[in-house]
């Protein structure tokens, strides 16, 4: 007879023994489920009829799920982008604007990652175009290595916090609870103030680096900036001007409502096919790379459904076994109230970002913290948020979603297993060693770690640009008379005369 309490912590770790085992994690999540739900009927926790959630879930939840259509769009928008020749223009003209100080080149990878991040929202593709860009031009002019390759792999993973990623969207999905939900809308808008801060803090770290240790961030010679004037200002506008289209394409038609998240990933799709079309003398084979761009997109799309049915049968049964409140207990009695929760979380999901990727993170374990952030962070926004218990609901959850964020994009770069290391190993010219690349990593997960700090700190980073509710009337400003005749029976054995009293006009009926 196993007790019902030791079921949850027993899931978890069956799930890591058959991922030890080497199964894909999709598998993994549903051979978990198969194996504690026998044991969980066996044991009388549920009958046979309980696992018919798991179909309704599954088309109900994940195979009819619009927001999640938005991915193959954004996916294949960056396919398209990462050989269409834009990054090489933006980085060539902001080599040429930022050349002649110390750390020129250094400050144009970090703009045009930030620039590329807007537009493609994927990692490997931002990190290969800089990389076969940038690292032999930054070799050719006597970089120090680890910084090279250090703010290459930073500036390709930003793009998981500047909107339109695919981590804002798919967390967004995941952010539901009876309390509030956060939607791509409020988190693309929560991620726009510690994006801007990275990119400042990334630019600190290379002007500071530049002042302490100069021959690491030569400038180019003068010799080799041959565009002047007009004619380097032309240059840029070139580069950004089909960047910003694509942006307002993407981002400005979700933050004014005028489409839906998938509505703006299908126009950007088309904009980048566009855009492709527009320099196709720049681009070989063309219709090579749509190919490419398509067989890219349907490989993703599947991986990111296979898990998202593995997940979802690895979350009823769970739920079966009571695994929610047993995660809610767990997190709710932590040492320090909300900011113990915070940290706690975050360590546990920068070590577990070691052995899964965002995607695998964002299905498995945020809809089990969701419903414990809502708890614990609600009433520091409570105020913020005008007194409204759902609009601090919702944005306590963008404030968890967009932190959980820039703590992933550790996960493309701590050593040894970080994607974005080894997309910049796969086309690093042979002289640059693994070493470097590996220790070049670590200053800027140090820079990243500090971003989330702040953000646990000042939680007004994230929750400033949300759409406030009108403040509560309080009944003070009103007299009002509670007589015994019209006063509503209620369920509760009393009621509270002190609280504010909310009154609703109902609409009158046909």
């Amino acid at each position: 007879m196993i007790p019902l309490e030791y079921m949850p912590p027993l899931m978890f770790g069956g799930l890591v023994i058959f991922m030890l085992v080497g199964f894909p994690v999709a598998f993994s999540l549903m051979a978990a489920a198969l194996f504690f739900s026998v044991i969980a009927i066996s044991e009388g926790f549920f009958g046979m009829p309980f696992l018919q959630a798991i179909p309704q879930r599954i088309f109900g939840s994940v195979l009819a799920n619009d927001l999640l259509l938005a991915i193959p769009f954004f996916t294949f928008m960056g396919a398209i982008l990462e050989r269409c020749g834009l990054a090489e223009e933006m980085l060539d003209s902001m080599g040429q604007l930022f050349g002649r100080v110390r750390g020129g080149l250094g400050y144009s990878v970090i703009i045009v990652g930030f620039i590329l991040g807007a537009i493609t929202g994927t990692v490997a593709a931002q990190v290969i175009a800089m990389a076969m860009i940038s690292l032999p031009v930054m070799m050719r002019y006597g970089y120090n290595m680890r910084y090279a390759t250090g703010v290459l792999a930073a500036s390709g993973t930003i793009t998981q916090l500047v909107p339109p990623s695919l981590v804002l969207i798919v967390l967004a999905d995941q952010l539901k609870t009876q309390s509030g939900s956060a939607d791509v809308g409020s988190m693309y808008l929560g991620a726009w103030g510690p994006s801007l801060l990275q990119i400042g803090l990334f630019a600190l770290y290379t002007f500071f680096l530049s002042r302490i240790r100069p021959e690491y961030l030569p400038p180019v010679p003068e010799s080799e900036l041959t565009l002047k004037g007009w004619a380097l200002w032309k240059k840029c506008l070139m580069g950004i001007i089909p960047s910003a289209v694509l942006i307002f394409l993407v981002l400005g038609t979700i933050m004014t409502g005028i489409a839906t998240p998938t509505e703006s990933g299908a126009m950007g799709a088309m904009g980048a096919l566009l855009l492709a079309w527009i320099r196709r003398a720049n681009i070989p084979n063309l219709k090579g790379l749509i190919q490419q761009a398509y067989q890219n997109t349907m490989r993703i799309t599947a991986m990111v459904v296979f898990i998202l049915i593995g997940s979802t049968c690895f979350s009823v049964v769970f739920q079966g076994v009571d695994g929610g409140h047993w995660v809610e207990n767990l997190f709710s009695s932590l040492p320090g109230g909300w900011i113990g929760f915070l940290i706690v979380v975050n360590i546990f999901v920068f070590f577990l970002a070691f052995f899964l990727d965002f995607f695998e993170i964002a299905f498995i374990v945020v809809p089990m913290l969701a419903p414990v952030a809502v708890k614990l962070l609600s009433p520091v926004l409570l105020d913020s948020m005008n007194g409204n218990p759902q609009a601090a609901a919702s944005a306590a959850l963008v404030w968890f979603g967009v932190m959980l964020c820039v703590n992933m994009q550790t996960s493309f770069m701590h050593p040894p297993f970080g994607f974005a290391l080894f997309y910049l190993r796969g086309v690093a010219p042979k002289e640059v060693k693994s070493s470097d690349i590996y220790w070049g990593a670590l200053p800027w997960v140090g820079l990243q770690l500090i971003m989330v700090l702040v953000v646990i700190a000042f939680p007004a980073l994230v929750t400033t640009l949300l759409d406030k509710p009108a403040a509560v009337i309080q009944s003070q400003d009103f007299n009002f008379t509670n007589t015994d005749e019209n006063k509503p029976e209620a369920p509760s054995s009393k009621i509270d005369e002190d609280a504010p009293v909310n009154f609703q006009l109902d609409k009158p009926t046909k």
